[in-house]
């Protein structure tokens, strides 16, 4: 049992104490706005804006300002975004994966391997900086900002994470109005068009956004598809987790990009995002909850990415910028030409 309520509440949301306060009221403004932003632009996604107006803040606020911020903005990026990824289980159920059966789960698997891989060795030959390679590949491979948020806090490299997700919402965004116009001459069916969707669009709101003027059995096939991608988050994350064990292990310069301690085995919130899974699996919540947990996932990622874009260096992002852009250009057209080659094998 635990007497002191401070050290309940360090169990509970580790690290918050009450410097933290000002960031965290100037983040849910920030959302707020992101929020009002995306009403008025639905085509933009609320969570790019959060980046964005996260990094307007932290560039043009006194450094007075932006000192008694970081504290909040630190914890939100971090603590927040893992809380967001645990929510995220509550959008999937085994039943997604069985109902396309194991040919359809072992192409999707396939798909995400040589997404990640092509997009990872891209970024590494146009020399994009520090871990922004595997963030920028996790974010192509399964689901855009989630997966870059998942995987830098399971590698320790959440500095490098506001590139990758201004890239893969840039390219997802595009996926909106490209895909309709590229079928017009691929002139794939509802099916096979919604399946090429759930396997080449990033984001689950793009994905819908995508598919779904070719009818309804377009938007169910992509959104089936996505799922389980999006299900391929947490080997992912484990398997990030055990690389940056491994290259923190062996390093004897310094030089790592790890923040903090040495990453966990399996980190904490993958194991929350697979209890999460199993539980929706069970149809024992009802609609009411599982639409709660939607909006709580969407607070948090949004409030997260806030925190992750007030610790951007603009001046740095805009010196790589013509390779980074090149980057998920060339990766964009890896995804969907591996996505179209998913279509034909499900025929």
């Amino acid at each position: 049992m635990v007497k002191n309520p401070r050290h309940l509440l360090e169990v509970v949301l580790p690290g918050l104490d009450r410097r933290a306060a000002p960031g965290l009221v100037v983040s849910a403004a920030l959302l707020g706005s992101a929020f009002a932003g995306h009403q008025l632009l639905p085509v933009v996604p609320m969570l790019t804006l959060c980046v964005v107006l996260g990094a307007i803040a932290g560039n043009t606020l006194r450094p007075a300002t932006r000192l008694s911020l970081e504290p909040g903005m630190d914890w939100g990026g971090k603590q927040l975004m893992r809380a967001g990824i645990v929510l995220l289980g509550f959008q999937l159920s085994v039943s997604d994966v069985l109902g396309l059966g194991w040919k359809g789960v072992g192409l999707i698997a396939l798909v995400v391997a040589g997404s990640f891989g092509g997009t990872y060795l891209i970024a590494r030959a146009l020399k994009l900086p520090g871990d922004q390679p595997v963030l920028l590949a996790s974010g192509f491979a399964i689901c855009g900002a989630s997966a870059i948020g998942a995987m830098s806090h399971a590698r320790g490299t959440s500095k490098d994470a506001p590139v990758p997700v201004a890239l893969v919402t840039l390219c997802g965004t595009l996926a909106i109005a490209v895909l309709p116009l590229a079928n017009t001459w691929l002139n794939l069916n509802e099916l096979d068009f919604g399946r090429w969707v759930g396997a080449s669009v990033h984001d689950v709101g793009q994905v819908v956004a995508t598919a779904q003027g070719a009818g309804f059995t377009a938007l169910a096939a992509a959104v089936v598809v996505k799922l389980v991608r999006v299900l391929m988050l947490a080997p992912i994350s484990v398997l990030g987790s055990l690389s940056a064990r491994r290259r923190q292990a062996t390093a004897s310069d310094g030089s790592m990009p790890f923040e903090g301690e040495r990453p966990p085995l399996v980190p904490i919130f993958v194991l929350g995002f697979i209890a999460c899974v199993l539980l929706r699996s069970t149809g024992w919540m009802p609609d009411s909850v599982l639409h709660a947990t939607k909006t709580g996932q969407e607070i948090l990622l949004g409030m997260a990415l806030v925190g992750l874009g007030f610790a951007v260096d603009l001046r740095h992002i805009f010196s790589t910028a013509g390779r980074a852009l090149a980057a998920a250009i060339g990766s964009w057209a890896v995804v969907a030409t591996l996505g179209l080659g998913f279509v034909a094998l499900m025929a």
